[in-house]
Formats: structure tokens, sequence, C-alpha cells
């Protein structure tokens, strides 16, 4: 390659991401011309673990939320260091940021500003190639276009009035192309709105997903069940349920409060919750079941459903493959949510998604309810050891991630797999 691919320029700007707050794009331009953009996206509910972003707190700015520090940092300390080293050596372009921060969290520099140049980075050396990222990443692959895992109905922090649980989620997997499975995703999406409205619910959406003023947990399922049969899918067949409980956020004193309901349950009774909830339901996957730091409750749950369904940890996890090693190693959970700004780098993000392939864990790369244009989560849920895509319905914030995804399988043509079933592995495997 030459010097082809060496890093002449890094630049930042500060832009709004789809909930109208600032973000960090990062600009690397590379000696052949060669460009590439990254752009950090944010997170309403997080992880104690996850790394953080750099905020100028200027209340006369976007309410604090400003990030021209971060922006500065990557102009006057980052740039200059990248500056000469080959964008196709991401490990050491990512260990070169993880060096200049110099903090356990990225606190200095900023997790936004390490990101973007991370992602810039590796978007300029796929340009250089001539190539898609998920080829300059995934090499020959294999590659599978993901099972879209769509978030359709909100509650807990992402809604008013609504319900403890903070997603539910409409899973198409009984499907033969990604194409088809995006559609039916979209039909039910439309037909839960219908329902809702027939019911009377005033129907809100923020981001995408819809929310109503539900009067128990349970009947969040139930409507989205009658959403897949009004739409015309055979529930449990074609289109199953997930859940996402963020469940963090009702752990109080050791116990988990679900306030709707007026119930209080400890850890083994919440697992029992699940239990019962997985045989009345055709629910496939529950991210977050239990608390970030409740592992006795995660071994619980996992022994219990393990080998039913897929228990992804989030907040349990926050992409951070220290923690991952944990999990696997107490039995805790058997898949994680992959979100690259929880972690701060693409190397890390990447080495999180084969320490659980290697487990024979599933990864579900995820978009984060503060989204930017930036696609490259699309790219890296068609590498090997992934295969799910958690985003909102194909409308806002999502349509940029959907649509990658449909040009992706445009340009694969007849070699275009959709993971489906293959993608909910369950069950223990080797770390």
């Amino acid at each position: 390659m030459g010097n082809s691919d060496t890093i002449k320029r890094v630049w930042a700007r500060e832009i709004l991401n789809y909930r109208g707050y600032p973000t960090v794009e990062a600009e690397v331009v590379l000696t052949d011309g060669s460009r590439g953009l990254g752009a950090v996206p944010a997170g309403i509910s997080t992880g104690s673990s996850e790394v953080g972003q750099l905020l100028d707190g200027d209340p006369m700015r976007f309410s604090g939320r400003g990030v021209l520090r971060a922006v500065e940092n990557v102009k006057k300390e980052i740039a200059p260091a990248l500056k000469g080293m080959k964008a196709s050596e991401q490990a050491r372009i990512d260990e070169k940021l993880l060096e200049l921060d110099g903090t356990p969290n990225k606190s200095r520099l900023g997790g936004n500003a390490i990101l973007a140049v991370s992602l810039a980075t590796a978007q300029a050396a796929a340009e250089s190639r001539e190539i898609p990222l998920y080829r300059h990443l995934g090499g020959e692959g294999p590659f599978r276009l993901p099972v879209p895992t769509l978030d359709i109905l909100c509650g807990g922090s992402h809604a008013e009035d609504s319900v403890d649980i903070q997603e539910y989620l409409v899973i198409p997997l009984g499907f033969a192309t990604f194409e088809e499975a995006l559609l039916a995703g979209d039909a039910v999406y439309r037909k839960l709105a219908e329902l809702l409205k027939a019911q009377g619910q005033s129907v809100r959406a923020g981001s995408g997903p819809l929310s109503a003023a539900l009067g128990s947990n349970r009947e969040g399922v139930e409507v989205i069940a009658r959403a897949i049969e009004k739409a015309g899918y055979r529930l449990g067949a074609e289109c199953f349920i997930g859940l996402d409980v963020a469940a963090s956020e009702m752990f109080k004193d050791g116990e988990y409060v679900l306030a709707r309901e007026g119930r209080t349950l400890n850890s083994q009774e919440m697992a029992d919750l699940w239990a019962e909830w997985v045989d009345a339901y055709p629910i496939v996957s529950i991210e977050d079941g239990m608390a970030e730091e409740d592992w006795e409750g995660w071994q619980a749950l996992t022994e219990r459903l393990g080998n039913k369904v897929q228990l992804v940890g989030d907040d349990l996890f926050t992409t951070t493959p220290d923690r991952v090693r944990k999990g696997i190693k107490l039995e805790a959970a058997n898949a994680v949510l992959i979100k690259p700004n929880q972690i701060g780098t693409l190397t890390e993000t990447l080495e999180t998604i084969d320490i659980a392939q290697r487990a024979g864990w599933a990864a579900m790369m995820s978009c984060r309810s503060g989204e930017t244009e930036d696609t490259t989560i699309a790219d890296l849920a068609v590498l090997a050891g992934t295969g799910q895509i958690k985003a909102g319905p194909p409308c806002l914030q999502s349509i940029s991630k959907y649509n990658r995804l449909l040009r992706i399988a445009e340009e694969m043509g007849d070699d275009a797999a959709y993971a489906g079933f293959q993608a909910y592995r369950v069950g223990k495997g080797d770390s």
C-alpha cells in the first residue's frame, strides 16, 4: 500500500445528534486524498462503567452539553500525534489514542473525541483500499446480514407515564432475507400504532418507538403479540418478542421496584418473573434482566433461562472486554450488546465481539438514543460474531443504519445470507 494510506490531516467539529444535542465528528484525510468521517452517538440510559463524553458544562450553550473542549482536544493533541501514521494500522492508531489520553476511562481527552477519530480512521482506510468498511475490517468474511431487532414500544427512562420496562422489541427471525425481515418489522410497528390508538391510548413517540400509558408491564408484550398477528405474521414462527428491561434503573436497596405495578421483587423473584413470561410468550431475548452489579442475580437468571433464550448484558458489560470475560467465567448472561461509544475505540469494540464469539455467545450491535448519521455499526453488524442489530423502527434516527444495510445487501447480491435463527445462539461456550 506504500505511503498512500498515511494520515495527512485530522480535524474535528461539533455537530448535532438526532436529539438535537452536540456531539463530535472527526475527519481523517490521507495522503492519497481518501477521507473518512466518524461521529459519536450518546445514550440516555447509560451503564456506570462505560466511558463518558467530555462535555463543556457551559449552561449558555446547549444546556451545558456542548463538546467544544473535546473538539479542541482532537485538533490540538490528537491530530499532531497521528499525522504520518498509517490509517490501515487500526490497532496502532487506537493504542496511540489511549496512550495520549492516559486515563482508564478516557476522561482526559474524552471518549467522544477518541472514538470519533478511531471511527474516522477506519473509514478513511477503507476508502483508500476502495472497499466497503465491513470488508476492510472482516477480510473475506464470512458475512451475514443481521437480524433487525426493532425497538417499537418504550417505557422506563425513555417515556413518561408508562411502564417500568424500557423497551419492547419485535424480532423477525423467521425470514429468508434481511429485506423481508425489515418489511415485517415495519408492518408490526405500524399495526402496533393502530392497535394502541384503537384502545384509546394517546400514542407518543420520541426517537421513533411508540409509548403509551399502559396499565401493566405485561400489557406491552401482549399488545405487540397482537400487532404481529394483526400484521399477518406468525407469532413464534416468523416474528418473536424481545425485552430491554434496564433493570439497573429499577434496582433500589438490593431489590427491584416495579413502580407501575406497585411490586417489589428480590433477584430470585425477578428471575421467576422472566421465566414465567418466557413460558407464556415467544420471547427470545431479554436484555439487562438484572441490574449491572447484581452478578448473583444474573447467574440465577442464566441458570434458569440460559439454554432457552438470549440473555443480553448491556449495562452489565458496557462493551468492556474485562467485564465480558468476568461474565463468561461466572456464567452470567450468554450475549453482549455492542455499543462502540461505551468503550471508546474500534479496536476494543472488535475485541469484545471476538471474546463473545469465542465463548459461543451472541453479540448484538446497537444504536443509542442520541444517534448520528454515522453507519459504522451497520458494517460491524455483518461481521462474523455478530448477526444482530438493535435499532428503532424504520424512521428517524434508525434510517441511516437500515439504508446502509440495504445497500450492503444489494452489493452482496446472491451472497447476502440472512443470519436469522443462527444469530441467536444460547447456552454455554468456552472462553
